[in-house]
């Protein structure tokens, strides 16, 4: 018996509010970075799931791109905190806007 798409479209939007509620709520960069995958990943289901229910590849490709573009993301945002933590800056996201002493 299939699942129906919209389950998928349920399951999505309870990720992107978990992920959105964790990026609001918490100051900690890697969980701040962990919150914005979950949401780009909530996308990707949604994506995916209007993709099946259509019968069209475009959401499968789009979802491919937004995954290729969140790697890209997480590259920039691990190095710029390996910086940071170098430095010996307190890892607290509200204190990361005086990068430049």
């Amino acid at each position: 018996m299939p699942v129906p798409a919209y389950s998928f479209l349920l399951l999505s939007g309870v990720l992107f509010t978990m992920g959105a509620v964790g990026f609001l709520i918490r100051r900690n960069p890697l969980v701040v970075f962990m919150c914005i995958e979950l949401m780009l990943n909530a996308v990707n289901l949604a994506f995916v799931a209007i993709s099946r229910y259509l019968n069209s590849l475009d959401g499968v490709v789009f979802a491919f791109l937004v995954i290729t573009v969140a790697a890209a993301e997480v590259v920039v945002g691990i190095a710029i905190i390996v910086q940071v933590y170098r430095a010996g800056r307190p890892m607290d996201v509200d204190d990361l806007d005086l990068m430049k002493e």
